[in-house]
């Protein structure tokens, strides 16, 4: 039996490995393939949560991302207008000053010509009141007689009226 008896197949041998290679086979798939099975598909679920989870993380990101770019130029919109609307008080501020200034100048100018016009007046009165003293008092000389209040008032007017004239 030399070389056929080494490779040669015997019947009871092949048999007794195909039973065994089947109990195996069963046995493995009921206690190994199945939970095996299980666990690979739980574990594929729960990396397929964890990417949807992220990419809703990422689309939450990208949605805060937008509102605070929003909010951002939002803010920047507000502190524009309010720096403009504080400028535009400011001029408002300036222009109602100076106004107000004017008016109190134009005013105290308007006051001041009147009190020069005023002092001029009183001026000319007191000089009117002393030369009208000196030209009676004069003519009283000249005329050698006392003016009544009729005459001294024509003499002292025609006076005027001629110093006027010179000046």
């Amino acid at each position: 039996m030399g070389f056929e008896g080494f490779i040669g197949v015997n019947f009871w041998t092949a048999l007794f490995v195909l039973l065994n290679t089947l109990t195996i086979f069963f046995v493995a798939r009921k206690y190994l393939f199945g939970p095996v099975h299980k666990m690979i598909t739980d574990r594929q679920k729960e990396i397929d949560d964890m990417y949807q989870d992220a990419g809703q993380a990422k689309a939450d990101a990208e949605q805060m991302k937008g509102e605070y770019a929003q909010k951002l130029s939002e803010a920047q919109a507000t502190s524009e207008r309010l720096v403009k609307e504080a400028t535009q008080r400011g001029q408002a501020r300036e222009e109602e000053i100076v106004r107000a200034a004017n008016t109190e100048a134009a005013q105290i100018l308007d006051k001041a010509e009147k009190d020069i016009a005023q002092e001029k007046k009183k001026a000319v009165n007191d000089a009117k009141n002393e030369i009208s003293s000196m030209a009676l008092a004069i003519a009283e000389k000249v005329v050698g007689r006392a003016l009544d209040s009729a005459d001294q008032a024509k003499i002292v007017d025609q006076f005027i009226d001629e110093l006027g004239d010179k000046a």
